[in-house]
């Protein structure tokens, strides 16, 4: 019975890593994200937006200063979490 209690916790917590953001992502918010300023990133802001708006998560490839990184952006309800991670 614990096992299939620990088990089903570990799945619920999978499934809701990848949940649409509860109100829908604007070009704003990523605007004033900076992920564009900071980061050089092929997909356009729709495509970002498009990602985050479904999925509620994306990693681009970018660079940053010139070296190659993955880029993390995660919507939350406190509005979008960037990190970024050697390729």
């Amino acid at each position: 019975m614990l096992r299939l209690l620990i088990t089903g916790f570990f799945v619920s917590l999978l499934v809701a890593c990848s949940l649409p953001p509860d109100k829908p992502v604007t070009r704003n918010e990523l605007g004033r994200s900076g992920l564009y300023r900071a980061y050089e990133i092929e997909e356009s802001p729709e495509e970002v937006l498009n990602a985050l708006n479904m999925e509620g998560e994306v990693v681009l490839k970018g660079k940053y200063q010139n070296r190659p990184v993955y880029i993390k952006v995660l919507a939350t309800t406190d509005g979008l979490e960037i990190s970024a991670y050697d390729r």
